[in-house]
């Protein structure tokens, strides 16, 4: 009865237009309600759910995404990837996904990837002859990529979600292998995608040209290894390195760059403590509704009855795959990571998955969400970046959804992708 509540109430407010934070947050105090627990147990639970140190690097990653992007960091990694790439058939399709890794690398966010990356290479592919749903599928499906090459503010989320001190710096190290495997394999689906379409070539510049390009790049992409050298050495936390990320990218935006004034900055700034606000109220309303799952004991029903659909590790993981994949197309990134880790990581340690590698399964079944209807925010980014509707981007957007879920299934079953690193450092 009370898990009824909590399920029809939480869908109930969410039909009805309600945001998700409010949604799980009043679905939580119903449950708490019938089962006659004081109410401020849920506001207690929220304030716990935030009152963690490493959730202080969130807001940082964020304001450093903003400034990488209002620094003009984008662009210039679209140039080397443009000189290095561009010369190929469908050339600007791989670029795109080039530039998005190197963007992710820095930045972590999916979101700000294609808005950052569709705002350059949309109107060039455009310009050059590309058909506009080509560009901005690749746009959305490459900037997914971004949650699993470091740094990424989500897997700090499943840190603290996990509730068994999951490394950050394991999570990070383990989502370079699949990261790199992902976004070449997005690149291989535009390189094929262009060669049947018959999309044009471009020229190679020169070599010249092409250092040029990287030396200007240089220093935005120096942020990554600055951020995971700093933690892999012991130097400093990933919270510190999401302070110093800011303070890097705007001496680099001010300084070197010359792109960033002071307009740009407490825009950035404004920017970020709104979208850092909303996620960490996601979050605390999460944790909130987490502890309603638990108190009805949830996970230990789910889990018992996925053991009894099969005592098969592999079919147990395709079962927890799909039902992430479902989640991923009903409901924001943020607070399915609350709301899922304290499910599903115990069933997936009972098969023998290590939390590190399961956290990268995380991250790539929530970001197929992030490019699926009918709530993928990331897709809706890319129809506003690209001024196409979504339905007309989704009837040409299967060969990379295919990509991604070949991605999902290597990266599920090939624990070493993702193991490697870390277990090497």
């Amino acid at each position: 009865m009370e898990i009824l509540v909590l399920f029809v109430v939480l869908l109930l407010l969410l039909a009805l237009g309600v945001p998700v934070a409010i949604a799980l947050f009043g679905a939580a105090l119903a449950t708490f309600a019938v089962i006659d627990i004081p109410l401020v147990v849920a506001v207690q639970r929220m304030a716990a759910g935030i009152s963690v140190f490493t959730l202080m690097a969130i807001p940082f990653f964020i304001f450093a995404g903003d400034l990488m992007y209002r620094a003009g960091i984008a662009e210039r990694l679209v140039r080397v990837a443009d000189a290095a790439f561009g010369r190929m058939q469908g050339g600007l399709g791989v670029v795109n996904v080039g530039a998005s890794m190197m963007f992710g690398a820095v930045s972590g966010s999916a979101i700000a990837s294609a808005s950052a990356i569709g705002s350059s290479m949309v109107p060039l592919m455009e310009e050059k002859g590309y058909p506009k749903d080509y560009s901005v599928n690749i746009t959305v499906t490459a900037a997914i990529v971004g949650l699993l090459i470091p740094p990424s503010h989500n897997m700090i989320i499943y840190a603290a979600a996990s509730g068994i001190g999951v490394s950050i710096g394991d999570l990070f190290l383990a989502g370079i292998v699949p990261g790199i495997l992902t976004g070449s394999m997005l690149a291989l689906t535009a390189w094929i995608v262009a060669k049947r379409r018959g999309l044009p070539k471009g020229t190679f510049p020169g070599w010249r040209q092409f250092f040029r390009a990287v030396v200007y790049a240089l220093p935005g992409v120096m942020t990554g290894v600055i951020i995971m050298g700093g933690i892999l050495s012991g130097f400093f936390t990933p919270t510190e390195s999401s302070a110093i990320a800011v303070i890097y990218t705007a001496l680099i935006g001010t300084f070197v760059y010359r792109s960033l004034g002071w307009k740009g900055f407490t825009e950035a700034a404004a920017k970020s403590v709104r979208t850092a606000s909303m996620v960490l109220f996601i979050i605390a309303a999460a944790t909130a509704f987490g502890f309603a799952l638990a108190l009805l004991e949830v996970p230990q029903q789910l889990g018992g009855l996925i053991g009894m659909m099969t005592d098969n590790p592999i079919m147990t993981l395709i079962i927890i795959n799909i039902m992430l994949l479902v989640l991923g197309t009903f409901m924001d990134m943020a607070p399915l990571i609350v709301i899922t880790t304290p499910i599903f990581l115990p069933v997936a340690m009972s098969t023998g998955v290590d939390p590190v590698h399961f956290g990268i399964i995380l991250m790539i079944n929530l970001g197929i969400g992030l490019v699926t209807p009918p709530v993928g925010s990331v897709l809706f980014v890319g129809s506003a970046v690209g001024k196409m509707p979504v339905p007309a981007m989704v009837r040409t957007i299967w060969p990379f959804y295919l990509t991604l879920i070949a991605a999902l299934v290597l990266i599920t079953f090939v624990p070493s992708l993702s193991m490697w690193l870390p277990q090497a450092f």
